[in-house]
């Protein structure tokens, strides 16, 4: 049975305006365009342009439908820019919550919903910088044309039209000189414990630079800081260090067989797992325009705040990752450990430091963000992966539980780097849920 939305929410945010041309483009359009009849629910159309910005932005050049290829933290940036505009398009015309931007244009209620869902998401994705290559510009163009060919002509569509235009550029305008493709990088150290490149690429992360991006809505990317990693002269890290050794290698005999096959199911990229995972949930919910576009709005932003929250954490502790460790030993401080200098992970270590987990911090975000939104933890739902295997779940956070364990076995990350990525991402969530998207009725 549907969830009821309808809840109370706190909220104290700070106000993003739209630039003032936005504005007087946006009004002199509507202003020309008659009323015209109403609008369609917009709740399919949310999903659909969901499907396609995460195919746009994520898929290989090389895939048969090719994409930028974008990296899980660059997507998630601007995944969150898409179902923001898309979330502040649909608002400005059904009402009832909080915008993400101020000032923006009014939107009669007559608008078409579907029009200005496509025209949010399509003018952000194109509006991108670096741009996408002409062969997604030109599909996405096509598939926009294409949902616009679905719409009967006249003032309706003309509004939505217009109404998504100003959402798109008004985060275009907002999100310029946020630190995107910005300088950053990783330094590698030699002392123990210090991150350095590893195999089997041994180079450093061309990504760093999302460590320095301005957060949507935390204040700051050091809001959450971690602990950091435990002393490497502890037992916990000892403990920690036998776990992930045993657990995580190549060539584990400790490791079952359903260990394995979880620590593979989440391989990929967080960004298509569970955007695909809420567009099921979204369908199966029966979520209308207004519902879904807050739904993918606040799973985006708090991802994408968590992944900067994570990136900056990484930075400043810049841990060195098991291999290394692993490898080291005999330089850690810890009698209890013990190097191998050939120990290999169950899949290729990522080429940035261990301390905090980004895929917990992504997977705790988008967890705690929907147990916010739908005001409950327990829902009956499936993970389902790019190959069609589902995982059954009966509670949000025990997708978080499942990711903890996986990245142990996979031989990424030791436990805790985990275990704070995933307080990264649970506090970033409950932040957004109380600073964003707040009902106004």
């Amino acid at each position: 049975m549907p969830i009821n939305l309808d809840r109370p929410a706190s909220s104290v945010r700070r106000l993003r305006r739209v630039p003032a041309v936005i504005l007087m483009l946006a009004a002199l359009v509507v202003a020309g365009a008659p009323a015209g009849p109403v609008r369609a629910s917009g709740g399919d159309a949310v999903i659909t342009w969901n499907a396609y910005a995460v195919e746009a932005l994520t898929s290989p050049a090389t895939a048969a439908t090719p994409g930028a290829g974008q990296t899980p933290p660059v997507a998630a940036l601007h995944m969150a820019m898409v179902q923001l505009a898309v979330y502040d398009a649909v608002n400005a015309i059904e009402g009832g919550h909080e915008a993400y931007l101020s000032d923006l244009p009014a939107a009669s209620p007559g608008a078409s919903v579907d029009a200005a869902i496509a025209t949010a998401a399509h003018r952000v994705l194109t509006g991108l910088v670096p741009a996408l290559s002409v062969v997604v510009r030109d599909r996405l163009d096509a598939l926009y044309e294409a949902a616009l060919g679905q719409i009967v002509d006249g003032g309706s569509k003309t509004q939505g039209i217009a109404i998504g235009a100003a959402t798109a550029q008004g985060i275009l305008a907002d999100r310029i000189g946020d630190g995107r493709y910005g300088p950053g990088s990783f330094t590698a150290g030699t002392e123990p414990g210090a991150w350095r490149p590893s195999a089997p690429a041994f180079i450093s992360d061309p990504f760093a630079w999302v460590a320095g991006v301005r957060p949507f809505v935390l204040e700051s990317s050091a809001q959450y800081q971690t602990e950091g990693p435990v002393d490497m002269k502890s037992l916990q890290y000892a403990t920690e260090f036998a776990e992930v050794q045993s657990l995580g290698s190549s060539s584990s005999t400790t490791r079952t067989t359903a260990q394995t096959a979880l620590a593979l199911f989440y391989t990929e990229s967080a960004v298509t797992l569970f955007n695909r995972t809420f567009r099921l949930i979204a369908a199966e919910q029966s979520l209308g325009s207004s519902a879904s576009a807050r739904l993918f709005a606040s799973l985006a932003v708090a991802s994408a705040d968590s992944v900067i929250t994570c990136w900056a954490d990484k930075k400043h502790w810049s841990f060195w990752r098991p291999i290394t460790a692993i490898r080291l030993a005999d330089t850690d401080g810890n009698r209890r450990t013990a190097p191998d200098p050939a120990w290999t992970p169950l899949v290729a270590t990522p080429p940035y430091p261990d301390h905090s987990s980004g895929f917990n911090c992504f997977s705790a975000a988008i967890a705690h963000s929907a147990k916010a939104f739908f005001g409950t933890d327990v829902m009956s739902f499936s993970v389902r992966n790019a190959a069609g295997v589902n995982r059954e779940y009966a509670r949000f956070s025990d997708i978080v539980r499942d990711t903890i364990d996986a990245r142990v076995y996979l031989g990424l990350h030791f436990r805790n780097a985990d275990v704070q990525g995933a307080w990264i991402g649970k506090k970033v969530a409950q932040w957004v849920a109380g600073h964003e998207f707040a009902p106004t009725d």
